[in-house]
């Protein structure tokens, strides 16, 4: 082989991994970095589901705790926010491949979900119950045995539904209010929901409904980030502990479910390490 003939392999073979390594800086991008650059934090909420987010009837904009959130951590990172409306379903796949920087859409905190995002630090959490209509005479889960309950299609009250009643059949919907219709329609005879989105519910009800006595369970939830972004989820953390120092979650939290509003539901558990869940 000639010198000149292994001298163009040598080169080509050097094109080609520099062609691959510049194909891929995804791999190694540094997503904080990025948000810096372009000046804004790409955050997704709901659309659907009062008071976390959803469409204001007067200014047709999208409203609500998350909604708040997402504006306030962008203004601790020096950011400015960029809303993306999410469904349920399309927020771990939206943040994995990198179309939303931050997920603030009830966001429960699960082992299995762990695997595929990271979670900041819990800032609040909620029972998740099972709604019931109050002439059913429904007090626990054992009397949900061979009967029918309504949840959210890939929303931690499906899981915790699967595994709370495994004599229940779930049926799932695409979202709250469709979950909740079939319930009222008596398509199926309970609803599973976190107390926080029930709290709508119970109201449009108009006293037909309850919860059965016990929760399903309590879930942290938390905003999600990709995973392998630990700069961000930093920069995340620690802008969520100065706001809870500054007591500003409790102000945004007060806005929408404190004693002046329909909900009146208390924050009872303050931002917690989600490795307090991780156990």
């Amino acid at each position: 082989m000639t010198t000149h003939s292994t001298l163009r392999k040598t080169l080509f073979a050097l094109s080609v991994t520099a062609a691959c390594i510049a194909a891929t800086p995804a791999a190694h991008a540094d997503q904080l970095a990025d948000m810096k650059a372009r000046g804004t934090l790409v955050c997704g909420t709901l659309t659907s589901t009062e008071p976390l987010g959803y469409q204001d009837p007067q200014t047709r904009q999208i409203v609500g705790f998350d909604v708040d959130m997402c504006k306030a951590l962008a203004q601790h990172m020096g950011l400015k926010m960029e809303h993306k409306g999410l469904s349920i379903e399309q927020r771990i796949p939206e943040l994995s491949v990198g179309r939303v920087d931050v997920v603030s859409a009830a966001l429960g905190y699960t082992k299995e979900r762990a695997q595929q995002v990271a979670f900041s630090s819990a800032h609040y959490q909620v029972p998740i119950r099972v709604m019931v209509k109050k002439s059913a005479n429904i007090d626990s889960f054992a009397k949900l045995a061979g009967l029918r309950v309504s949840a959210v299609k890939s929303a931690t009250t499906e899981i915790y539904a699967r595994r709370g009643l495994p004599k229940t059949e779930i049926v799932t919907y695409q979202d709250g209010p469709s979950a909740f219709l079939a319930f009222m329609q008596d398509k199926v005879d309970g609803f599973s929901t976190s107390e926080t989105a029930g709290l709508r519910y119970l109201v449009e009800s108009k006293g037909q409904a309850t919860y059965v006595n016990d929760a399903l369970a309590w879930e942290p939830t938390a905003l999600g980030v990709k995973k392998v972004e630990p700069a961000l989820l930093a920069a995340v953390n620690k802008s969520l502990e100065d706001m809870e120092k500054a007591g500003e979650i409790d102000a945004i939290w007060n806005k929408w479910y404190g004693p002046n509003t329909r909900f009146a539901f208390a924050r009872e558990k303050k931002l917690t390490p989600i490795s307090a869940f991780a156990q």
